[in-house]
């Protein structure tokens, strides 16, 4: 956690549940009925569009969507959503939000192939398009329009759709994915469990449900007796999660957690108490050590000892602490790697490991400081390969980037990565603000999107350009105000499933708790307001992150 840490402050719409209670007759007939369920709302995991003239070219990051033809390019969009498992669907609509004038009659047709995503779709690989579904004809000055797609949405899965315009003259524009507001929805009816009816009368009042239970299974936090809105999940229903030579899960997320940052607590018992407020166990404990300091620690060996809250080290060492990284890879902190290495192996136990994470804020861009980027990536190579050579096989190394455009921006950025062959995972810090129109506000999105100072690849885009083979952790991540200004931090936690749900590559995401920030003046904690504890609960109780450490 880095107080210098930017951000662009765009915001993107969040998938948003709702629900109401369902009535209760006092003398129901003794017959089995169904009752209406909540409505499930949800944003488009994938949009973007084509141009007949610039086939090749990619939309997918845009803030619109293009349909229609003007001169001799036609544009046409493309849409995908995904309806959670055990969704019992009773109608869907979907609505588009115009900028602009909308011109002509909009259809809406099916796409069978589901394999194009956002970031890859262009006019010469566009998926072919199946039969007509819906259409509409708005008028010009209309902001929205709806398209009744109850006959193609039928139950849980993933579904894909082009929306074309009739006109031959000119484009229309919706809002995407990316805009701040207004993006493409898909409005889902839904049906409730069935059951018997009785003729007991209801009760007068509801009972809250008991606080989630310390697990990595825990259900989602209910106060009433109100049917919830299904959770939003990319996991399959009944699929065991687990985690590969490498900790990649099979499926899911894997979820974790630093607390007590910038306090005196320990961070053991920091991270406990955290575990029991948020309702899920931290699969990974994220711990920080510099120089000569012994670890893992007995504390640290004891958290991830506990069967009964199974959890996995996420150590981050600052091995040129006193030194430089010049030093280390000279050979000057050999009896420190040295010593490590035998702690590392009598651990036994897989972890992660990060070597000086945020290593752009200790750059030192001075030729022989012994501090720079390409130092850096040669005290990583190093570090690394002596372990290895040392007999360490049970660790897995991450590098942990700042989420910083003005970093981003510096000509020896790219300098700092080591290469493939001594990295495991590609790692992001980085944070938003709950305040709007205050320092990085914004959404999940924007944590990962980050670009240089000037313009260019964002953050998300660039790891996965650039070592596409590498699972992605988001290693430190938090919603914050500050300090003394309480706000309401629920849009930005609602916003994570969606944006997961958008980038398959990220496959860890791990909280970084504080009251206070090490300047003082920023509130990270998921406490911060009732509110906010009950929306980072919702988020916790998500079965995406049940996923099982396989030593």
């Amino acid at each position: 956690m880095r107080r210098s840490k930017l951000q662009k402050s765009v915001t993107v719409l969040a998938a948003l549940l709702s629900g109401t209670g369902s009535a209760v007759s006092l003398a129901a007939p003794a017959l089995a009925a169904t009752t209406a369920g909540p409505d499930l709302k949800i944003v488009a995991s994938d949009d973007t569009y084509t141009s007949s003239v610039r086939r090749t070219a990619n939309f997918g990051t845009e803030d619109k969507l293009a349909t229609g033809r003007f001169g001799t390019d036609t544009k046409q969009s493309y849409l995908k959503f995904v309806v959670p498992a055990n969704t019992k669907v009773t109608g869907a609509t979907l609505r588009l939000t115009a900028i602009g004038e909308m011109t002509g009659k909009i259809t809406v047709n099916r796409i069978l192939n589901n394999a194009w995503t956002e970031k890859s779709l262009t006019a010469a690989g566009a998926p072919a398009p199946g039969l007509t579904v819906a259409s509409a004809t708005p008028k010009a000055t209309a902001t929205e329009v709806d398209f009744n797609l109850g006959g193609e949405v039928s139950g849980p899965g993933t579904y894909s759709f082009l929306i074309r315009s009739a006109s031959t003259t000119t484009v229309t524009r919706f809002r995407s994915a990316e805009a701040t507001t207004g993006a493409p929805l898909l409005t889902v009816s839904t049906a409730a469990v069935t059951k018997p009816a009785t003729t007991t009368p209801a009760p007068a009042t509801t009972t809250p449900a008991p606080a989630p239970a310390q697990t990595t299974t825990a259900p989602a936090p209910t106060q009433t007796t109100t049917t919830p809105a299904p959770a939003q999940t990319t996991t399959p229903a009944n699929t065991t999660c687990t985690t590969g030579a490498l900790l990649v899960p099979s499926c899911g997320l894997l979820w974790g957690a630093a607390a007590g940052g910038f306090t005196s607590a320990p961070r053991d018992q920091a991270n406990k108490d955290w575990e029991q407020l948020s309702g899920r166990t931290a699969t990974i404990f994220h711990t920080y050590h510099k120089g000569d300091e012994p670890f893992p620690t007995k504390a640290e060996i004891a958290m991830t000892n506990d069967s009964a809250h199974p959890r996995v080290l996420l150590m981050n060492w600052k091995i040129a602490y006193g030194s430089s990284w010049a030093k280390v890879a000279a050979g000057e902190q050999d009896q420190r790697i040295d010593a490590f290495a035998a702690r590392a192996k009598a651990y036994g136990k897989k972890f992660f490991l990060v070597l000086n994470h945020e290593p752009e804020n200790d750059v030192v861009a001075t030729a022989g400081s012994g501090m720079e980027a390409k130092d850096f990536a040669a005290m990583y190579r190093y570090t690394i390969l002596r372990l290895r050579a040392a007999g360490v096989s049970n660790m897995v190394n991450v590098i942990a980037y700042m989420g910083n455009e003005k970093w981003m921006a510096q000509s020896w950025w790219k300098d700092l990565y080591p290469g493939d062959d001594v990295v495991d995972w590609v790692g992001l810090d980085s944070y938003v603000s709950a305040e709007k129109g205050y320092y990085h506000y914004g959404m999940f999105n924007d944590l990962l999107d980050r670009a240089p100072t000037g313009g260019g690849q964002g953050w998300y885009d660039w790891a996965t350009t650039k070592h596409p083979t590498k699972p992605i952790m988001v290693a430190e991540w938090g919603v914050y105000h500050r300090v003394g200004v309480p706000t309401d931090k629920t849009a930005g936690y609602n916003s994570v499933l969606p944006e997961l749900a958008k980038r398959p590559a990220i496959k860890a995401i791990v909280y970084f708790d504080t009251a206070h920030d090490d300047q003082g003046d920023r509130d990270i904690s998921i406490n911060s307001t009732p509110a906010n504890l009950a929306a980072f609960q919702k988020l916790a109780a998500n079965p995406i992150f049940n996923v099982t450490i396989a030593q």
